[in-house]
């Protein structure tokens, strides 16, 4: 199975810390040139020499700009972009989300897509062809109770990928989007805990009822997420577009 990814040119949003950085790690050791986008200073302060880097905001069109212009003064050109970029918006009943978290998370976990999409489809035609992955999660396909800025985000990340892939399949490009589960990781305790809190149970026991939503009782990690990205990007997955495929211990419902 060919899964290299020599002289690729990689873009992932969010690749600084989590997912993202465990898909701009993978795709670097299977021979990318890759460069990422973050807002957290830190991390990218942090971040391995040889992977590119800039402070970057999604949902602000003016970030995207210079991101696409740093990305191709680095890079050259674009094969491969990675719509990482994502939060976890606010836990609550509909009537107690304050609209302005609502239209953060959308515009953040949604609009953000379209906003480096655009930049980056006319890259991609111009390459002769290349891959977009999405992450959606798997609350983009169950209802997620006092979640719905999220989830509503989500779903709608797959129309967008499938949308996509249909429109620039002519040209070449393949688009897929990856729906995780339970990844392990700093984030997924925040979300339990603000869930836990807002249930009135301890955090431990709706960690537990979060599991046995699995068919195997697990979580996932940050690496089988990179696994799947380099698949679909790769010669091994060049047939394959329009997709939304969890990675997810098969979760059957969302609490």
């Amino acid at each position: 199975m060919d899964t290299s990814a020599k002289g690729l040119r990689v873009l992932v949003t969010a690749g600084a810390a989590g997912i993202g950085l465990a898909i701009a790690r993978t795709f670097r050791d299977h021979g990318a040139r890759v460069f990422v986008c973050d807002i957290d200073d830190q991390a990218l302060a942090g971040l391995d020499k040889d992977i590119g880097r800039t402070r970057a905001d999604v949902a602000s069109r003016a970030d995207v700009d210079r991101l696409f212009a740093e990305s191709h003064k680095a890079l050259g050109g674009l094969d491969v972009l990675v719509n990482n970029a994502g939060i976890a918006g606010p836990t609550g009943k509909v009537e107690d989300i304050a609209p302005e978290d609502w239209d953060r998370c959308i515009a953040i976990d949604l609009t953000g897509m379209f906003n480096c999409t655009r930049k980056g489809m006319p890259l991609l035609k111009a390459a002769g062809g290349g891959s977009i992955v999405n992450l959606s999660s798997a609350a983009g396909r169950h209802g997620f109770p006092m979640r719905s800025p999220y989830s509503a985000a989500k779903w709608g990340v797959v129309g967008f990928t499938k949308s996509i892939a249909v429109e620039a399949g002519p040209d070449k490009v393949r688009c897929n989007a990856i729906l995780p589960g339970i990844v392990e990781g700093e984030r997924i305790e925040r979300v339990i805990a603000a869930k836990a809190k807002a249930l009135g149970v301890s955090h431990e026991a709706f960690r537990k009822e979060l599991l046995a939503t699995t068919s195997l009782h697990s979580t996932v990690t940050a690496q089988d997420i990179a696994d799947m990205a380099l698949f679909l990007c790769t010669a091994a997955g060049s047939r394959i577009t329009g997709q939304a495929i969890p990675v997810d211990a098969d979760v059957r419902y969302l609490v």
